[in-house]
């Protein structure tokens, strides 16, 4: 009988942040690494492994001389660098290119550091895995990944060790663990003994083993007792090793692996939607940092800055730091949560100053303001013409005094475009400030010039939208609204003559939920439904701070050549809800905004829009690819848009969201998850069981105001499907408007690039790691072939693009030269045949 292969990974995972703060994680991983090399000396055989940059920084900055005793050791192969990321993050909603950014900074670090590149990828922790990984793993240098949840109670897999197939047709050899990460202290022989048993027949196998989650790795006790099994033991050939080591061998003796072509979801369903703002600052972060990369490289492209790059590092780490898989799924303590808002701040604000330093640059060779005019710079950075609503604040002159009105005339290479005056952020009695919204075709790649003219009428114009018989009646020729006023919810959304949306869409439902932040034993929500009301009128008024007794509680507040806005305020036990409908005067995208107060506990709040359809299917953006989601109910995870659709009617009902990851789909009821409130932290023990202090306040999450965006689009299904993602980015990523009085000094700078077919995404546009070239990422994201032509005006210079479907492609280009290379996602050469010079 063949000797099976066993291969002991220790390891002493530990979370930088959890239910304690950094200052305590950073004390831990210097005892806990310590400990690790002083065993790792004193041992012949034992490998220590262990990942995640974060933690070596600490090592290195806090405790130098540690640091170099580790390099030593894992010259000596007796400390293993494994994963090689620069953090465990969350593997559902950070965005493809952050997964990226997690390997491509810890590749760099690791290789500077210690002259390694892991084959193996490792997420032991995080709370399921993207499909989208898939590529990315494999163009990044990786073969294997090694992963433990979702555990086998959630989720059946047909082998433990598989090839895992990505929407690109990518795949990397991936492995689920037996049993978890860690093991108690003094345990660890009896747990690798039980464990041995779960797969009774597999060789080669992984077994993890070490004091885990708060650190502690290996102890003196449970090396002896793990050494001494390794000597006794007859039918195993159990060895200390690294899960390098083990995928070489799976690899050599088990050349056959099952496929697996989906994502590794769900587990801790409450994950998507716990501690909102996170989830909300990060995504704004994630984006501002992209976008912000892009504008600078094309102001040093047209030589009108430095490239900031230390600045950029900074922001990106404080990126990768809030993508923590306990950070960004909302399962730390209050403290962190906070931390991690000051840190996202952080990188917020060192973005805004150099998107600020790159568009004032940009805007050399703008010419002067004209006599009474006042110039709209937007800064459109995407390769593609985009339409867009613009909104911008400004001041005139001097106070107006007199009982008149100051309208605002917006025009584009001296022609008028739609334009309206609109309620201002502040609350000042004079008139002085003002805020436009206008409909504008943005050129691509560059700055867009608009000029405004104050124009002097006898008062502001009345909304013509006026509700009728109870009920606002919208329409345009492309698109109907019915607002039923005794309800405050849409009745009809009718797009191009076809209905989409069934009476009553755009209801605010409460569940009862729990207080688990992870919500770790369930796949849906199905506590008590309980809805929001409209509210009466006077407590209308009340709610919304008006002077006044009474105010209808559906009600028009904007209506103008370019939009009018509906607004709605609902109650349910302590909490209140003040929506915007946006509808536009051009185009079939409707805008609405949502500010609640919230103040319930255990409990789930949901924005439900009921689909109109036949054979009804739900699917939506993940990292780098597109993911068809349930539709029986269960919670899903999806990132900046999700849709309805329906092969069978031909069409598809889109949403695109600012940071709302969670939603669930049946029977024809898309219901949005927009806030959980369990407690901080809020964990079962192992029976399941939840019971939390009854002596005491016990604080819950997202308590008080929190603010939410959807923009809802309908229409054929292919033409959505193309254009949603597109559309998405630009939503996250706004283009930059200003009111600037340009000095009309200067040359005008060129575009940095442009691209032919606007269903293709540039993720990605940076100077490279190394040299002075730039690096441009594109992405196909709707599973088609694709042919484009990717133009740089800067440098004169044309490439014909065919990418595959899902296909990542990363070009790295010399701007003396002009070459054109082809690189992988850690910027390394790779051969590739299908694009040309033109």
């Amino acid at each position: 009988m063949k000797r099976r292969d066993i291969h002991l990974i220790c390891n002493a995972h530990l979370d930088p942040v959890w239910l304690w703060q950094w200052q305590e994680g950073a004390a831990e991983a210097i005892s806990t690494f310590r400990t690790a090399a002083e065993l790792c000396q004193n041992n012949d055989t034992f490998i220590f492994n262990h990942n995640e940059v974060i933690l070596y920084k600490w090592i290195q900055e806090y405790d130098p001389d540690l640091f170099k005793q580790i390099q030593k050791l894992v010259k000596q192969g007796k400390w293993h660098i494994m994963g090689g990321w620069y953090l465990q993050p969350d593997c559902n909603m950070p965005s493809g290119e952050s997964f990226v950014r997690q390997i491509l900074l810890g590749r760099l670090y690791f290789k500077k550091h210690f002259g390694v590149e892991p084959k193996t990828a490792i997420n032991f922790d995080p709370f399921g895995h993207t499909r989208g990984l898939v590529q990315i793993l494999a163009k990044s240098g990786y073969d294997s990944y090694l992963l433990g949840r979702p555990d086998r109670n959630c989720l059946d897999l047909p082998a433990e060790d598989f090839n895992w197939v990505g929407y690109d047709g990518s795949h990397v050899m991936a492995t689920r663990f037996p049993g978890w990460y860690n093991t108690f202290l003094g345990k660890a022989k009896e747990i690798i003994l039980e464990r041995l048993k779960i797969d009774p027949d597999r060789s080669p196998m992984p077994i993890l083993w070490g004091v885990g989650n708060h650190g502690g790795g290996p102890s003196r006790m449970d090396l002896r007792n793990i050494n001494q099994l390794i000597r006794d033991q007859r039918h195993f050939d159990i060895k200390h090793s690294t899960p390098d080591r083990f995928f070489k061998q799976l690899k050599k003796s088990r050349k056959n692996l099952i496929e697996f072509t989906e994502d590794l979801n769900p587990w801790a369903i409450g994950c998507y939607a716990s501690q909102v703002r996170i989830k909300q600052q990060h995504r704004l972060l994630e984006n501002e940092y992209y976008a912000t990369e892009k504008i600078v490289t094309a102001a040093m492209v047209n030589g009108l800055m430095k490239y900031p790059a230390g600045q950029l590092h900074e922001a990106l780490c404080d990126l990768m730091t809030c993508q923590f898989h306990d950070i960004l799924p909302g399962s730390s303590i209050k403290p962190v949560e906070d931390a991690a808002l000051h840190q996202i701040g952080h990188g917020l604000e060192i973005l805004s100053r150099l998107k600020a330093k790159a568009f004032f640059a940009l805007a050399s060779g703008q010419k002067k303001a004209a006599a009474g005019k006042i110039p709209i710079m937007v800064l459109n950075h995407h390769p593609v013409r985009t339409s867009q609503i613009i909104e911008c604040e400004f001041n005139l002159a001097d106070f107006n005094l007199k009982d008149t009105f100051t309208q605002i005339e917006v025009y584009r290479n001296g022609k008028i475009i739609p334009s309206q005056v609109e309620k201002e952020l502040s609350n000042v009695t004079v008139e002085w400030r003002k805020r436009i919204a206008f409909a504008a075709d943005l050129d691509p790649g560059q700055i867009n010039r608009f000029e405004c003219k104050p124009v002097i009428i006898e008062k502001k114009p009345d909304p013509i939208l006026k509700a009728k018989d109870d009920r606002i009646h919208f329409k345009t020729k492309e698109l109907q609204v019915i607002i039923n006023c005794k309800t405050g919810l849409v009745d009809l959304y009718r797009v191009n003559g076809m209905d989409y949306l069934d009476k009553g869409a755009f209801e605010f439902l409460t569940l009862k939920d729990n207080a688990d932040s992870w919500n770790m034993l369930e796949n849906r929500y199905h506590g008590k439904v309980m809805p929001f009301k409209l509210m009466s009128p006077m407590e209308s008024a009340k709610f919304s701070g008006a002077y006044c007794r009474r105010l209808d509680s559906v009600r028009v507040i904007e209506d103008g050549p370019v939009r009018s806005i509906v607004e709605t305020v609902f109650e349910y036990g302590n909490s209140r809800i003040c929506m915007q409908y946006k509808l536009p005067k051009m185009g079939t995208e409707m805008e609405v905004d949502i500010r609640v107060d919230w103040n319930e506990k255990d409990t789930v709040l949901k924005l439900v829009v009921p689909i109109k359809g036949r054979s009804l299917n739900y699917l939506g953006q993940v990292a780098y690819g597109r993911q068809p989601l349930p539709v029986n109910g269960n919670e899903a995870v999806s990132q900046k848009w999700s849709a309805v659709i329906s092969e069978k009617e031909n069409k598809a009902f889109t949403c695109i969201n600012n940071g709302t990851y969670s939603s669930d789909f049946n029977s024809g009821l898309l219901r949005l998850t927009l806030i959980r409130s369990p407690a901080y932290s809020g964990h079962p023990d192992f029976e399941g069981k939840l019971d939390l202090a009854k002596n005491r306040y016990i604080e819950r999450i997202d308590q008080g105001h929190r603010e939410f965006k959807f923009w809802f689009n309908a229409g054929r299904l292919h033409e959505r499907l193309d254009a949603v993602d597109t559309e998405s980015l630009v939503k996250s990523q706004l283009p930059f408007s200003l009111s600037f009085f340009p000095s009309g000094q200067g040359n005008s700078p060129k575009p940095l690039m442009l691209i032919s077919d606007d269903t293709i995404q540039i993720t990605a546009v940076k100077k490279a790691e190394s040299g002075n070239d730039i690096i441009i990422r594109l992405f196909e994201p709707t599973g088609k072939l694709r042919r484009a032509v990717l133009s740089m005006p800067v440098i004169s210079k044309k490439i014909k693009l065919s990418l595959m479907p899902f296909e990542i492609r990363t070009l790295r280009v010399n701007l003396q030269t002009k070459k054109v290379t082809q690189v992988n996602l850690i910027e390394r050469p790779i051969q590739r045949k299908g694009e040309s010079d033109i």
